[in-house]
C-alpha cells in the first residue's frame, strides 16, 4: 500500500501534540520539522476535518488533539489524510477478452480481487491496532523520556520565531 507523504507529517504532528502544554500554530509545527508551512497546514486541515485535531483562533492558537492519544489510531490518521477509498479496486477484467467470463458466472468475487481484499483488510486492522499513545511510547524508549517534553517546551515557548528547533541550526 503506498501512502502519501502527508500521512508521515500528519503521525509526526499527532506524536508530537501530546507534548505540548498549549495550541500549536502550524507554522511551528512546520518550523519543527523542517517543511513548507502551506503543506502542513493541509495536513492539519485534513486531521481537523476528521476530528483528530482542531483549530483554536487567537493570538495563541494553534492547534491541540481531539481526542486522548490512545484513542487516536494509525488507521484514522492515515484515512483521514489520504481518504477511505480501497487501495485495489476490481475493473472484472475476466470479463474481458476473447475468454471472458459471462457475467452471471461471476457472482463470487475473483480470486485476484479476494486476496487483494484479505491484503487490505489485514492492513488496516494492522494500522487500527497502534494508537498515537503506542508512538509516544516508542519515541520514549528509542529517543529517552526528556525528547517530547523537550519538544513541547520548544513548541510553546516565546519568542517562537526566533529560535531554531532543537538539532538545527
Amino acid at each position: 500500500m503506498k501512502l502519501s507523504g502527508g500521512v508521515e507529517w500528519a503521525l509526526h504532528c499527532c506524536v508530537v501534540l501530546t507534548a505540548a502544554s498549549e495550541p500549536v500554530p502550524a507554522a511551528r509545527l512546520a518550523q519543527l520539522h523542517e517543511v513548507s508551512p502551506s503543506y502542513l497546514a493541509k495536513q492539519m486541515q485534513a486531521l481537523s476535518r476528521a476530528g483528530l485535531v482542531r483549530s483554536v483562533q487567537g493570538k495563541t492558537g494553534g492547534y491541540v488533539l481531539t481526542k486522548k492519544a490512545e484513542d487516536i489510531t494509525l488507521l484514522d490518521v492515515v484515512q483521514a489524510v489520504d481518504g477511505k477509498n480501497p487501495a485495489f479496486v476490481c475493473t472484472e477484467i475476466r470479463q474481458r477478452g476473447p475468454f471472458a467470463t459471462p457475467p452471471e458466472q461471476c457472482a463470487k468475487q475473483c480470486p485476484i480481487a479476494r486476496a487483494m481484499g484479505a491484503a487490505e483488510a489485514a492492513w488496516r486492522a494492522s494500522l487500527a491496532a497502534v494508537t498515537i499513545a503506542d508512538l509516544v511510547a516508542s519515541v520514549e524508549s528509542d529517543s529517552g523520556p526528556d525528547t517530547l517534553p523537550g519538544i513541547g517546551s520548544w513548541l510553546t515557548e516565546e519568542p517562537r520565531a526566533l529560535r531554531p528547533a532543537p538539532g538545527t541550526s
